[in-house]
C-alpha cells in the first residue's frame, strides 16, 4: 500500500494545519487576554471603590475635625470674652495691695495722732489734778472747810 501525495497537496495540507493551529492559538490567546482584561477591570473597579470609600471617610473625618475646630474657636472666644469681662470688673471688687497698704498707713497714722492727743489730754488732766491738790486755794476750793 503506497500512498502518493502531491507536493502541493502536502504544502496545502501543512498550510491548512498551521493556519488552523494558529487560529486556535490566537483564539485561545484572545480568550486568555479577555479574561486577564476582565480580571484587571474587576481589580481596578475594586481599587476605585476602595479609593472612593477612603475618600469619603477622609472627607467625613475632615468635616468632623473642622466642626470640632470651629467649636473650639467659639469656646476660646467665649473664654476670652469672660476674661475681658473679669478684667473690667476686677477693679470694682478688689483693691490692689499697694492701694490697701497706702490706705492702711493713712488709717494707722490717724489712729496714732488720735492716741497722741488722748495721751496729751490725759497728761494735762493729771497735771491739773496734781496742781489742784498742791494749791487748793488757787482754784477757790477750800479743802479744810469742806
Amino acid at each position: 500500500m503506497t500512498l502518493q501525495v502531491d507536493l502541493w497537496s502536502l504544502v496545502g495540507l501543512l498550510f491548512g494545519l498551521i493556519t488552523t493551529l494558529a487560529g486556535l492559538g490566537l483564539t485561545f490567546a484572545r480568550m486568555l487576554l479577555g479574561q486577564v482584561e476582565q480580571r484587571l477591570d474587576e481589580r481596578f473597579q475594586a481599587l476605585q471603590k476602595s479609593r472612593e470609600d477612603a475618600r469619603s471617610v477622609c472627607i467625613s473625618r475632615f468635616q468632623t475635625l473642622d466642626q470640632e475646630r470651629r467649636e473650639e474657636i467659639a469656646q476660646w472666644q467665649r473664654v476670652e470674652r469672660d476674661l475681658l469681662a473679669l478684667r473690667a470688673e476686677l477693679p470694682l471688687h478688689y483693691v490692689r495691695r499697694e492701694d490697701y497698704v497706702r490706705g492702711q498707713t493713712v488709717v494707722e497714722a490717724k489712729l496714732d495722732a488720735l492716741a497722741l492727743k488722748l495721751e496729751n489730754l490725759q497728761l494735762r488732766t493729771s497735771a491739773g489734778d496734781r496742781r489742784r491738790a498742791d494749791h487748793p486755794n488757787d482754784l477757790g476750793v477750800d479743802h479744810e472747810s469742806a
